[in-house]
């Protein structure tokens, strides 16, 4: 247990993650004295640095702010650290030597999740869109809700949300089995494709994490899942459980779904009622099965029909998940955070339904030496269905390269006639900005420091 009532600082290593962020932000919108460090500097870092947080890119003691190092009473400072942070760091191995209490975000997250009816959206692709659907529809309602998101809301144009409300809205991460920190009023799982099995070993033990995490919700509380997984999930005694997707036996179910002009029009078939021509502007019809879980939880949280319709109709996504950056006659760039073979296979189905009929080109940089290793079948499989492809060198992150394996791997077992390997320091300068249709940045690592200088040159040698 933390008692935040006697802490006075609080130090984030790793503190320009997307998590750690709004953990960060939240602490100093509640008057906490914050600092951190993180390896680079980011737009994330910066807004925070001027609001007054003392952010570090240096990984030594001196970038430590004194008031942490030499406090005379270290029970009044918390240090927080993600499991994305080497355990070398100079940083995290001073907090930890030193006797200071250190603890991981998940745990933080988890004291907020006793205190708060929380709300927690899992699943190894799609919880950061439907997590944040489910606050926007909140927000947009009489209900309200707080929310820590794991992507910045481009209605809200932040990874945190504060409102007047019993609701927080959280995103549950399966990294490190991080999500068992929660005890959720309600939650939803939206996949269980294998993932993370550098932590987990097998897919079956991944899933039976999942049915751990399923098993925290509170008693008389509500789960929501996929349909198509629901063979894999044990419901909890006491727990409400309903399914949701395009298939006619889910007990939440879009159907009649239409690609007009500009929007999605749908029905939405609930366990009570049927609520007909709903307006949805996002692309991708993979975000209409991820709006009906949103709404399924907005529902069973009191929205009314009404606002649920105002709520769909005005969601303008997530920075990074199927990001639209340009859209004219003949050009479109978009940028998207998929790193799973599963999530970029939703990703290109929703560029082509989205784009008929049109060349797509496509830039990914592979996440994670071991993923790269179980996955690299996949990734090529589905990158073939690109007209073009542009790999890039793999993202370590946390890892230490593995001995033969690389992006080549993918390369190497890819069909499609069009692709090359390039350097992340060759973008944008060699792409054929003239040959160019519809463009997609796909990947989770550094790729999306790239998105302003490529929509920079597009929009100058295009003259958008």
């Amino acid at each position: 247990m933390i008692d935040f009532k006697n802490i006075d600082g609080i130090y984030f290593v790793g503190i320009g993650g997307i998590g750690m962020s709004a953990l960060a932000l939240y602490f100093i919108k509640g008057g906490f004295t914050v600092a951190g460090y993180d390896r680079s500097e980011s737009s994330i870092t910066r807004s925070l640095s001027d609001l007054g947080c003392a952010v570090s890119n240096d990984d030594s003691l001196s970038a430590i702010p004194a008031s942490f190092r030499e406090c005379t009473d270290k029970s009044r400072i918390l240090a927080v650290y993600t499991p994305a942070i080497p355990s070398n760091s100079q940083v995290l191995s001073y907090f930890r030597n030193n006797g200071y209490r250190l603890v991981k975000r998940a745990e933080v997250l988890g004291e907020i999740s006793n205190h708060t009816d929380t709300l927690a959206v899992a699943g190894t692709h799609g919880k950061t869109t439907v997590s944040t659907m489910v606050a926007h529809l909140l927000k947009q309602s009489g209900i309200d809700c707080s929310a820590f998101l794991g992507g910045i809301s481009k209605n809200y144009d932040s990874n945190l949300l504060l409102g007047d409300s019993r609701y927080t809205v959280i995103e549950a991460d399966e990294f490190d089995r991080s999500f068992h920190w929660l005890n959720p009023l309600m939650a939803v799982v939206t996949s269980l494709d294998a993932d993370h099995l550098d932590i987990y070993g097998s897919h079956g033990t991944m899933i039976e994490a999942y049915n751990i995490f399923c098993g925290k919700i509170r008693k008389g509380g509500t789960l929501i899942v996929h349909s198509r997984i629901m063979k894999d999930i044990k419901v909890p005694e006491g727990v409400k459980c309903f399914t949701y997707g395009t298939d006619p036996g889910s007990d939440f179910q879009a159907y009649n779904i239409e690609h007009r002009r500009d929007y999605y029009s749908f029905s939405l078939k609930t366990p009570d009622a049927v609520i007909n021509d709903l307006h949805f502007t996002y692309p991708g019809i993979i975000n209409i099965e991820n709006i009906t879980a949103a709404s399924a939880i907005a529902l069973r949280c009191g929205v009314t029909e009404q606002e649920l319709r105002k709520g769909i109709l005005l969601f303008q996504g997530v920075r990074r998940r199927f990001d639209i950056r340009i859209n004219i006659p003949g050009l479109a760039y978009v940028d998207d955070y998929a790193h799973h073979p599963e999530e970029i296979n939703a990703c290109i189905r929703s560029l082509k339904e989205f784009f008929r009929g049109r060349k797509i080109t496509g830039i990914f940089q592979p996440h994670l030496f071991s993923r790269t290793r179980d996955h690299a079948d996949g990734f090529a499989a589905i990158l073939d269905e690109l007209d073009e492809v542009i790999l890039l060198p793999v993202y370590p992150a946390r890892e230490l390269p593995i001995e033969g394996v690389s992006s080549e791997m993918i390369l190497n077992k890819m069909k499609c006639k069009n692709k090359r390997l390039l350097q992340k320091a060759d973008i944008p300068a060699k792409l054929d900005i003239a040959g160019l249709d519809v463009l997609v940045t796909i990947g989770a690592g550094d790729i999306d420091t790239l998105v302003g200088p490529i929509e920079e040159k597009l929009k100058k040698e295009r003259a958008v």
